[in-house]
C-alpha cells in the first residue's frame, strides 16, 4: 500500500469485522522524536492468546474467504522497514489495540496519506459504528467523534453523499491545521 492511511483503513475493517462498536484511531506526529505513531483500538471480540502470538504471520487468518491475512503483517513490515515497530495487544471479549511507530524521516516511509478520506469512508461504510479520531501534530491536537457528527446531521444519514463530502472536508481542514507546517 502506498499510504499509511490505507493500512489504517484495512485495520479499521478488521475491527468492524470483529464486531467493534467503537474504533479509536490516533495519529501522533512528533518531529521532536522523529516519529509517527499510529494507534487503532477497538472494542471488538478480541483475539485469543494462541492466535495473538501468530497474528503477524501472513498465513494466519480467521477469514474463510481467503487463506492469508495481510493487514497486520503488512503494517508490521512497513514499520520495521522504516526503523519502527508494531505491537498488537488484545483481550478476548474486550478488544484489540494495534500500535505502529515509524521513523519520520526514513526514506522508505510511505506518506501518511488521506486520513480524512479514511475516516469518512469508515463512517459511511459502517454507520452504526462510533469512530473517534485524534490527530496530534506541530499545529496542535484535533479530536473527532463520528457520533457527534451524526447527531449534528440529525435526519441526514452519514451515508448521504453530501454528508460524506462535508465530513471529509471538515476532517481534512482540521487535520491540516493540527499538522501545522510539519505535514507528512
Amino acid at each position: 500500500m502506498v499510504e499509511l492511511s490505507l493500512h489504517v483503513l484495512d485495520l479499521i475493517e478488521n475491527s468492524t469485522a470483529a464486531g467493534a462498536t467503537t474504533v479509536r484511531v490516533s495519529v501522533r506526529e512528533n518531529p521532536g522524536e522523529n516519529a509517527i505513531h499510529l494507534t487503532i483500538e477497538d472494542d471488538g471480540r478480541g483475539i485469543d492468546p494462541e492466535l495473538l502470538a501468530r497474528v503477524t504471520d501472513p498465513f494466519v487468518t480467521t477469514r474463510t474467504t481467503r487463506k492469508v491475512g495481510l493487514g497486520i503483517p503488512l503494517m508490521k513490515q512497513v514499520a520495521e522497514a522504516c526503523g519502527g515497530e508494531l505491537s498488537v495487544s488484545s483481550e478476548k471479549g474486550k478488544g484489540t489495540t494495534v500500535v505502529a511507530r515509524f521513523r519520520r524521516d526514513h526514506i522508505d516511509r510511505p506518506p501518511l496519506g488521506d486520513m480524512a478520506a479514511t475516516i469518512a469512508i469508515a463512517m459511511a461504510t459502517n454507520p452504526g459504528t462510533r469512530f473517534v479520531y485524534r490527530h496530534e501534530g506541530a499545529g496542535g491536537v484535533f479530536e473527532f467523534d463520528s457520533f457527534e457528527v451524526a447527531r449534528a446531521l440529525g435526519d441526514v444519514p452519514v451515508t448521504d453523499p453530501a454528508a460524506f463530502q462535508w465530513t471529509k472536508q471538515y476532517l481534512r481542514e482540521r487535520i491540516e491545521r493540527a499538522q501545522g507546517s510539519e505535514r507528512v
